[in-house]
Order: structure tokens, then sequence, then C-alpha cells
């Protein structure tokens, strides 16, 4: 096979162009800063002799993605010029096109995040830029853009600027995804379905990301996309005739301007389910910084909803976050009128509530108010309601039925965001959004739905489904719930949720009240509970049947532990403890013996490093310690 790329070639550590001689086929490789992840990119031409570009990767010698084509499409009636290319109705950009170069850059910093799952993040990958142009109209240029990653290989394409050609409508992203025979991945439909472990054929429909493959050889894979903000959102679909190929699938077509870029197409490789969730950083990476000047304003914690929405009832429930320790208070939809109704106005209570007064009653009590407002009010009311809470006091907005997919709608949610933070607001966005790591550049988005949670009732397998799925693509708001008796887990299980499960904004009690929660001594848990962290790691886990995960706060240390349906044993270890340092734990856990309601027994003991605690989990049930240095 004839190269496509010289042999030799220069590369500049931290950046660098290399010219190449132009040919037709070819590869190149580019690997991760460790060695053992590599990208193989490849030119070859079909059978129709059109030359088009594939890649396959390899993790310590495995091929984890098979040879995979790259693959955009666009709209062939934007302007004479493009109609000189190809006179079809449509093209694939990516082929017939000749290499001009290759430009190679390498990072390895660490950055500071003060709401995430670890605060200090290293960002260390290998990049390369293939900068290619079309054969039969030079001045139409496409560069694609890989990075390697420890953790995992990010693509994307990016359209240099075209002076004679500025709008391009993008129709498709065909980029492939081949797995090897026999994988099966987690696949759920839309952002809050139930989770199915499905082989690579004759699904329905498209599956939500991030997707969790297991492979046959024991590996796993998790697809997803990273810096999602001024496009249309892509779930992942098998390629039509062809079981054990997935496509990358946009929910409609995007109209830009050059120069722009796709979001990231990320294949993140892990050699147990556990290292998806510790290694989930790759996602924030491959989105811009903090684009808030100051964030001291940002105060992650608990909440709790007021479901009645009276003065009364406001009074308990601020009194009990008070004794309890939870952060915030929120009124939840319809407390300015019909929530699907543009006549209702989000800038008046429309109810029998004085909300000022309980503003000023939360503030003396270090209690935050978030209100909901339905996507009615925020399209055609937030650049007036918005200042105006900041002028009120209000602290956070729960954004309620937002439109997710599309193009239009995905850019407007992040230009919402963004006058939120403008006005110091935080944002709690439900239904189907999921973050794509952009929390990295506003930190305000202090949790999203797009989850299957207690609003729903899920089993306690799903729930350990979760956080190597879900979670894998950040923070999520599970609304947690104890005293319902709808619940089918047990009540020690809902306290170690609050581990498990990645919430800066973290709701708890979800559908309770305050009677209901008197004389229950475990809530102390959920008080002594920070919904950030600076570090954490997954102690053991299987998809589906359990989890336990530890994570730090400061000094203090918590875990979680989870199992499906079935009773199960499981072995705490405790070497993630510094050596030489004693803990005293306190351990919550499911006991029949216990003479309350939610029959949680409560002990404490001495921990260290070398400590292992062996653990009955009763069915649906869980185990909740907090871990604080020993006096």
């Amino acid at each position: 096979m004839k190269k496509i790329f010289a042999r030799v070639f220069i590369v500049i550590l931290f950046s660098g162009v290399v010219a190449h001689e132009l040919k037709a086929e070819g590869k190149e490789s580019l690997s991760s800063p460790d060695g053992q992840l590599a990208l193989t990119l490849l030119s070859e031409f079909d059978q129709n002799n059109v030359l088009r570009l594939f890649y396959q990767i390899h993790f310590k010698g495995d091929e984890i993605i098979k040879k995979s084509e790259l693959d955009i499409i666009l709209d062939n009636h934007l302007s004479e010029l493009a109609m000189a290319i190809q006179p079809d109705d449509s093209y694939h950009f990516v082929q017939d096109m000749d290499f001009v170069s290759r430009k190679d850059t390498s990072v390895n910093t660490t950055w500071h995040n003060a709401f995430g799952e670890r605060s200090t993040v290293r960002d260390n990958y290998n990049q390369a830029s293939f900068l290619f142009k079309k054969r039969n109209k030079p001045g139409y240029q496409l560069q694609i853009d890989i990075r390697v990653y420890n953790e995992g290989v990010a693509l994307r394409y990016h359209f240099p600027l075209n002076p004679k050609g500025l709008y391009y409508r993008v129709m498709k992203e065909n980029t492939e995804f081949v797995l090897p025979e026999g994988t099966k991945a987690w696949y759920h439909r839309w952002a809050q379905a139930p989770f199915e472990l499905l082989p690579l054929e004759k699904w329905v429909d498209e599956s939500e990301r991030p997707l969790t493959c297991e492979l046959p050889n024991g590996l796993y894979v998790a697809l997803a996309e990273a810096g999602l903000v001024d496009y249309a959102r892509t779930k992942f679909k098998i390629k039509e005739g062809e079981p054990g190929t997935l496509v990358a699938s946009m929910y409609e077509s995007v109209d830009q301007i050059t120069p722009f870029s796709t979001p990231w197409r990320v294949i993140m490789v892990a050699e147990t389910p556990g290292e998806l969730l510790e290694n989930n950083d790759i996602l924030l990476n491959l989105n811009e910084p903090c684009a808030i000047e100051e964030t001291d304003w940002i105060r992650p914690g608990t909440i709790m909803r007021e479901i009645a929405q009276t003065d009364e009832n406001t009074k308990a429930q601020l009194d009990f976050s008070k004794e309890n320790g939870i952060d915030y208070l929120l009124y939840d939809w319809k407390w300015y009128g019909p929530a699907f109704e543009f006549e209702s106005d989000a800038s008046t209570v429309d109810i029998d509530l004085d909300l000022h007064r309980w503003i000023e009653y939360g503030k003396e009590r270090n209690i935050g108010l978030f209100v909901y407002v339905n996507q009615q009010a925020l399209v055609s009311q937030m650049r007036e309601i918005f200042p105006l809470y900041k002028k009120w006091g209000i602290k956070g907005v729960k954004f309620g039925f937002v439109q997710v997919g599309s193009h239009r709608w995905t850019k407007w949610l992040h230009e919402a965001i963004q006058l939120a933070a403008d006005n110091e607001l935080m944002v709690n966005i439900h239904d189907e959004f999921r973050t794509t790591g952009e929390t990295r550049t506003w930190p305000n988005i202090v949790t999203v739905e797009g989850i299957r949670g207690n609003e729903e009732f899920p089993d306690a397998t799903h729930n350990t489904i979760l956080p190597f799925t879900r979670f894998v693509g950040g923070l999520g708001d599970y609304t947690i719930c104890y005293m319902d008796s709808r619940l089918k887990t047990s009540h020690a299980h809902q306290l170690a949720l609050g581990v498990v499960y990645f919430s800066p904004l973290q709701t708890i009690y979800w559908y309770d009240k305050p009677e209901f929660l008197a004389g229950v001594p475990e809530l102390e848990f959920f008080k002594n509970l920070p919904t950030v962290w600076d570090d954490t790691k997954v102690l053991s886990g299987a998809i589906g049947e359990h989890a336990a995960i530890a994570r730090r706060s400061g000094e203090s240390w918590f875990v979680g532990a989870i199992t499906n349906n079935d009773a199960r044993k499981l072995s705490i270890r405790f070497d993630f403890l510094p050596e030489g340092k004693k803990y005293t734990a306190h351990i919550y856990a499911d006991d029949a013996n216990v003479k309350s309601k939610t029959q949680v027994g409560m002990k404490t003991q001495n921990v260290d490093h070398s400590t292992v605690i062996d653990a009955v989990l009763v069915g649906s049930g869980g185990l909740a310690i907090r871990l604080e240095p020993a006096k």
C-alpha cells in the first residue's frame, strides 16, 4: 500500500506543523501519553475509486474499535460554488480529500475544580490535527482533530474559514464505531428510560449517551459526546444492515458559519466499569475553562422541596432545614401560575404565599431559595426575571420541561445558562437534558436531570446500573427520597445514594415532609453530607449488580455501597485511607433487629488503612459510612 504521509516527520512536543508529500493511500498513528491506547488514521480507495477516511483504536494491543469510517454530510444547495463541487443533493464532505498537513500538540496540565468529583483535574493528552482539502475544490478544507488521553480518544470535525463559502449546512454525521463481535451495550432510548443490556443489533430506536458497552474480551467502552453548546444533540444507532456498527445520529441538521467545529465524539476505554466513572473528567477537559470570573456565589449543597407552597409549610420546612443542615428550599412549579401557559407571569407570585418574607427568613438561617420556572416563561421573560430574582435574593432557578436535541434549543439553553450566571443564579435543569462537560465552563449548572430517578421509583437493580452508565456523563439529580411507601429499596440504600450519585445540588426527601421525618436518627448522615468532592474512588462495582464508592471532602471520607434486588456480601477495604492515620467510622446499615420504622442500624468503630469490613447487604439494600479523623 502506498503511504499517504511520509514515513519521516518531525514532531514538536508542544506544537508543530508537519508537512507531508501529498499521496493517495496510507495511515498515521497517535498514542496516549502512557502508550497503552493508540488510534490509527487510514486513507483508502473504495471499489468506486473514492478516497475515504477511517480510524481504528487499540488498547494494550487489543482492537477495541475496528476500522470505522469518518464521514460528515453537507447540504449541496447552499451556493453555486457548492453545486460546482458535486451535483447531488448532498455530498460526503470527507470523501475525495487530499492531505495537506499534520500539527501535533501535547498537553499535561492540571486545573482546580471546586464543584466536581475531584478538586484536582489532570488534563493530559496527545493531539494531532489533520488538515485536508477537497480534490476538486481546494478552497473547501476540513480539519480532523484527534486527542488521545490515557482514558480514551476524542475526535471532531473542524471547518476552517472559507471566504467563498461561509455558510455550511451539516445534514448528517455518520461517524462510525465498529465494535468487536459479541459486544453488548446498556441501551436506553431516552434520557429517563430504563436500561437494557443488548447486543448491537435490532434496536428499536437510537440509544442515549453516554452509552456503556461491554466487550467480549472483558474491557469496557463508553461512547459519549463532549462540548455540545452550539450544535444539535447526537445519539447512537445501529448502522442499517451492519450489526455491530454504531453510527452517530444527529437530532437534526445544523446551520453554521465557518470557522466552526462539531462537538467531540468520545470513546472512553477501561478495564473495569469503575474506571469509567473515575476517568470521566475527560468530558470536562474537552470543554472550555470556566467563563465565570468570580464563583464565590456558587454554593453547592442539599435541597428540599416545599410541596404545599403555603406560609405555614414554608416555615416548617425552613425550620426543619436549619435543624438538619439542608442548604436550600425549592418552590416547585405553579407558584407563578399554570406553568405551560405563556400568559403566566413569573415575575409575580400567583398563590397565597409571602415569598419575600421567606427569602429573608431563609437568609437569616443561611438557607437559600430556588424557584421553578418552566420554559414558556424562560423564553418570554428570562431577561426580565433573572435580574429581578437576583434583586429579590433568589439563589437559583430550576428550568422545567426544557426542549432538548435541536440546534435552536441547545443554543438557547446555553444562552439562558450564561444569562443566569450574569445574574449570579445557579441553575438546575430538569427533564431530558444531560450535560456534556460544559459544567467546567458554567459551574452555575449545579445539577440536571436526564435520569430515571425516584420520581418514577425504579428498583435497586436500576440504581446499580446508573453509576457506570448515566453518571459517567457527570452530575445528575436523582431526587433521593426517604419515607415514601412507594420506594423499592431499603432506607440505608437511599442514604448510600447520596454518596454513590454525584450532584453538587443534591435533592433529598423529594416526596417527604418534615412531619414524616421526625424522630429518624440516621438522618444525621444527610446532615453531614457534602455534595462536591476532593477525590472519588470506586471501591468495587459490577453494572446491574452492585456499586461501592468512596469520596473525600477535606479530611473526611464518605462511603456508599448499594446492591441490586439481590442480597450480597461485600468486603469494604479502607486502603484508600492514608497510612498511619486512624479514623472513626459512623456506619449506617439495614438491620431487621432495630426497632424503628426505618430499621437502620447505627454504630461506630475505629478503622485505618488496613481495615476490611465484611458487609452483608439485604436485597435492595445499602450501606453508608462517614469517616472522620479519630480524635
